[in-house]
């Protein structure tokens, strides 16, 4: 295999793949990933949430360097504005976990995104994740239109 066909194979694999409801993304429970009974230790939930997130953009052609260095304008990143989380069952060393991400809407400056995290056909953590795009100096930006595009049908999207 090429270098061009081995990156873009290693890339997907990292990435995840977009799918009909969004974005799928595998992940495996490291030792680092637990506490000391051999679960996953709670705030690292959030650590697979926004692998799923970030690769999602990614995938979508979202890329936090190109936000971060201006290339929209003015330098832009995404804030966490709200989080609700709903801990089903525990994840263990070793596992292989799914991360589904889907969009439920987007208006204004804000995106809010439904996620699972699975073992197998098992729930252990049902999230939705508010977000908001900031100028460099703390001020909301509009969600750009073209973005919008690639993460909902467009019925989706409202222009609150």
């Amino acid at each position: 295999m090429n270098d061009d066909g081995e990156s873009a194979a290693v890339e997907a694999a990292l990435s995840g793949w977009l799918t009909s409801f969004g974005h799928r993304l595998k992940a495996r429970v490291y030792y680092a990933d637990t506490d000391f009974s051999g679960v996953v230790y709670h705030a690292r939930y959030l650590e697979f949430l926004e692998r799923g997130r970030s690769d999602f953009l990614r995938l979508v052609g979202v890329h936090h360097t190109e936000l971060a260095d201006g290339r929209h304008g003015e330098k832009i990143a995404w804030v966490v504005r709200r989080m609700e989380i709903d801990f089903v069952a525990p994840a263990r060393i070793d596992d292989v976990l799914t991360v589904d991400t889907r969009t439920d809407s987007i208006s204004g400056a804000r995106i809010v995104m439904a996620q699972e995290l699975r073992r197998g056909d098992a729930i252990l953590v049902r999230a939705r994740v508010e977000a908001a795009i900031m100028s460099d100096k703390g001020k909301p930006r509009r969600f750009p239109k073209e973005w919008a595009a690639a993460f909902l049908p467009p019925a989706a999207v409202t222009d609150r």
